[in-house]
């Protein structure tokens, strides 16, 4: 029996792992903010091997629940996905700087307190983490400097902790995917903190979330400690350091739009 927690699990990527997880025979312990949307998803799995704990990521008495009920219902930890995540669109100097707090706690501060709380469960079971990354943490994207910097600090802290941990036996997966087609982007924050009033820019193609989903398991299976899905992103990573006079060009030109 593996037992996986996902954060963010009632819809996007997070449900697609959830079902994925579900279908290997997994036992699953969900968690979201939106209770009802939540509860739905559990109804459609097996009840016998899932468990649907609500509430926000960012608050400690719920990472003390998620762990307490892990082990009270299933009495183990084998596999954390941190996928909850949270972002915006909002020239920098229009922003309201709760803003970029909200996008820092929600996709850096969380996901490390989780895992670093999680540990004594891992530890048991010579566990798997994995954190949901972007390419937006190796490049600048105009719009999302809060992203950005969540994600840029996520990467670095996890690159970290993977080395320490490893000498508890635990693995640790970064994925660094690019644009994927999940509600995170459709429920954007704007400047003043409500949903976003345009669409998105993007560079590259918008990548389905359920092949995503399959992707990330499957580098955890093999063991893998990071997971670039898309090489035109990584390329395009790569242009930004070598050419950052010609990639600020082109992502002015893509994003210009976003920038009133």
């Amino acid at each position: 029996m593996r037992v996986v927690l996902i954060t963010g699990a009632a819809s996007g990527l997070g449900w697609h792992l959830a079902r994925a997880c579900h279908a290997r025979g997994d036992h699953l312990l969900l968690t979201d903010i939106d209770a009802g949307g939540l509860a739905a998803r559990v109804a459609e799995l097996d009840p016998a091997r899932v468990l649907g704990i609500a509430g926000d990521i960012c608050d400690p008495d719920l990472h003390r629940e998620l762990l307490k009920g892990c082990r009270k219902r299933f009495g183990r930890l084998d596999v954390l996905l941190n996928n909850a995540g949270i972002t915006h669109r909002s020239p920098t100097v229009q922003t309201d700087p709760a803003v970029f707090r909200k996008v820092m706690a929600v996709d850096y501060h969380a996901p490390l307190e989780l895992t670093l709380s999680a540990l004594p469960l891992l530890r048991e079971s010579r566990g798997q983490v994995a954190a949901i990354g972007s390419m937006a943490g190796w490049m600048p994207v105009l719009g999302r400097a809060g992203y950005c910097a969540a994600k840029s600090a996520l990467g670095q802290a996890f690159e970290v902790l993977r080395a320490e941990i490893d000498r508890d036996g635990i693995h640790l997966l970064m994925v660094y995917p690019s644009f994927l087609d999940t509600p995170i982007d459709r429920n954007a924050l704007g400047a003043d903190g409500k949903p976003a009033g345009h669409a998105r820019s993007t560079i590259g193609k918008v990548r389905p979330a359920d092949r995503m989903a399959e992707q990330l398991l499957d580098a955890l299976k093999r063991r893998q400690q990071r997971l670039f899905p898309d090489r035109g992103s990584w390329a395009a990573s790569l242009l930004w350091r070598i050419a950052p006079a010609f990639y600020y060009r082109q992502m002015s030109r893509r994003f210009a739009g976003e920038m009133g």
